[in-house]
């Protein structure tokens, strides 16, 4: 029998997992990962605490399992996507990694506004909290520091160059991710010269453009100390966080409905053409692992983040209380919410915490409309559920506009979030489409194990192998009473948004003045 490990390097999570060639779970490991805040509109990440957590998510894995080492043949590593980080020239962090939950580089996404729809024609999608805007706040308030930036760098691709101890020219991304860039020629998958001459970004500075199950480099000395793996074990490119989630969940054919319930909110459609949305500027276009079927995707910046969010700062006893008693906090917060109507007795929330990204509404932010005090916390924390569901109702909304021809039978959902019938319920409800489960529960991380043992070559057929891995287990229905109530509340949740839109514009625009 030989394994394979996958690594999935989330915002607030880091997780390793083991399987054996047959896709079966040996063991895994997971820990929270620090994501620091001071200041509002700030979202940063260390680098290094990243590489240090995931390294010892490995191991720990590794020792759970109890398997030789010299059966396993390869790791890939997934990650965050719209972040971006830089190295100098030893590989070592120039500075915080710039989450895509960090809101600086806003001024900037309006200056790239200026070429939207070249942007949006050749990179798949608008400028958003993304690679493009966050690289040209460095270069014009740090040029000092841009000058010390060798190579741009997203987390995984930080974590798989130090354990492979590559040298900064080696440093690689793959296709997947590159739609973030606002840089690139994503029907090509190389880097677009005009846009990176356009905005003056020197394209020495980007790394080189690989595919997802190529092997990038072999375990070092080092590194197999700290993560149990030996030295020499094959390191595969992977891919990123939602398109390994994507993979591991099935999705590899065109004309699927997928939401990924995880630290941001995402609603996406496989489809088998290039149809960049010019005209909403909502949807982003980027392939999947397979180069011949595309994804178009939606998101929430911080969609899931808002019920953690939540959870600390209007939960707090309860949750230290649940976790001593071995309960998942959210259960109990789901469990009141049961208890409110649908449309939470007219309570409707703005999701927006850190302003809109489908499409780029920077200046807006989070809103409760409609509460009094015969409102109790769980109104509110329905409320959140239900705001990211209207979102998800509007991205539909222009997915089917955008492909008509295409008719959905249901949604596929995954993340954490699909652990919550009640959620499932309200989404499948809003969206007025059943919504299923699947029996890989480990989603991302079985995607990159996947990736890895189909980089070396112990799995022949990607798709073949997921489809034999993976099928459907629990369904939700729609509730007939609950579509009457939110095909009214999804209207109005529309017609709030661009008015509070209108009023964050103007605050804004006065309190700079």
């Amino acid at each position: 029998m030989y394994y394979v490990m996958g690594v999935d390097l989330g915002t607030t999570n880091i997780k390793a997992a083991l399987f054996d060639e047959e896709g079966k779970l040996v063991a895994d490991a997971f820990s929270e990962v620090p994501l620091y805040q001071p200041r509002p509109g700030w979202a940063e990440q260390d680098l290094n605490e990243i590489l240090n957590i995931a390294t010892d998510c490995m191991k720990k894995c590794l020792e759970k399992a109890s398997v030789d080492p010299k059966r396993i043949v390869a790791v890939a590593f997934d990650g965050q996507m719209s972040g971006l980080g830089a190295v100098d020239r030893h590989l070592e962090p120039v500075m915080p990694f710039d989450s895509w939950l960090d809101t600086r580089c806003s001024p900037y996404i309006e200056k790239m506004y200026k070429y939207v729809d070249l942007v949006i024609r050749k990179a798949g999608g608008p400028p958003t909290y993304s690679h493009g805007p966050k690289i040209l706040r460095w270069k014009e308030e740090m040029p000092s520091l841009f000058e010390k930036m060798e190579k741009f760098v997203v987390p995984a691709v930080y974590v798989a160059s130090k354990l492979g101890n590559l040298q900064v020219k080696d440093v690689f991304i793959d296709y997947t991710y590159i739609h973030f860039s606002n840089l690139c020629d994503i029907e090509k998958n190389t880097w677009d010269e005009d846009l990176c001459r356009l905005f003056g970004i020197p394209t020495e500075k980007l790394p080189r453009i690989v595919r997802p199950w190529d092997v990038v480099g072999r375990i070092s000395k080092e590194a197999s100390e700290s993560t149990g793996l030996l030295e020499g074990t094959p390191i595969v490119a992977g891919c990123g966080d939602q398109a390994a989630a994507m993979l591991g969940a099935g999705v590899v054919d065109p004309f699927v409905l997928f939401d990924s319930a995880g630290t941001a909110s995402v609603l996406a459609i496989t489809v088998d053409e290039y149809k960049p949305d010019t005209r909403y500027r909502t949807l982003f276009m980027a392939h999947t692992v397979f180069p011949d079927i595309w994804y178009a995707i939606a998101f929430i910046n911080g969609g899931g983040q808002n019920l953690r969010w939540f959870r600390d700062e209007f939960a707090s006893p309860e949750r230290d209380v649940a976790r001593l008693m071995g309960v998942d906090p959210y259960e109990v917060l789901n469990e009141e919410a049961k208890r409110v109507p649908a449309g939470a007795d007219g309570v409707v929330f703005i999701p927006h915490l850190g302003g809109r990204v489908c499409p780029s509404q920077p200046h807006l932010r989070g809103v409760w409309f409609g509460f009094n005090w015969g409102h109790s916390r769980a109104h509110f924390y329905r409320s959140i559920l239900e705001g990211i569901a209207y979102e998800y109702g509007f991205y539909l909304d222009v997915i089917r506009e955008m492909f008509p021809e295409v008719s959905f039978k249901h949604a596929v959902v995954v993340g954490g979030g699909s652990r919550s019938e009640l959620w499932n319920g309200i989404k499948a409800s809003v969206l007025e489409l059943p919504y299923y489960r699947v029996n890989r529960t480990e989603g991302a991380v079985f995607g990159s194990a996947v990736l890895a043992g189909f980089g070396v070559g112990l799995f022949k057929d990607l798709r073949e192998t997921i489809r034999k891995s993976v099928s459907f287990t629990s369904l939700t229905e729609p509730c007939e009473e609950w579509m009457r109530i939110y095909s009214k509340y999804k209207g109005f949740y529309r017609e709030l948004l661009e008015k509070v839109n209108e009023m964050f514009q103007r605050f804004f625009k006065e309190a700079i003045e």
